[in-house]
């Protein structure tokens, strides 16, 4: 195996980086996330979350930004281990 996994950007762990390969949802949520400059293509590190379905803090760019977990669940991004 090449070592690349998918994961959920909610499961990332705290300083873990990837790419996001999609955004699993409707065209509201899809335009909302990319308002935050989160789309395929980007990179972004998962700075916090909490232990229990709270906020998820992420660096885009030079920019951090807090997304709810849900949110965060139905963002797919590449890992390279």
């Amino acid at each position: 195996m090449n070592g690349v996994v998918v994961l959920a950007l909610s499961d990332l762990s705290s300083g873990q980086s990837g790419v996001v390969v999609d955004v699993v949802g409707g065209f509201g949520m899809r335009r909302r996330v990319e308002a935050m400059g989160i789309r395929p293509g980007k990179s972004v590190t998962k700075v916090s979350g909490m232990f229990m379905r709270g906020p998820v803090v992420v660096r885009v760019d030079n920019m951090e930004v807090a997304i709810g977990w849900g949110m965060a669940r139905r963002i797919m991004v590449k890992v390279v281990r």
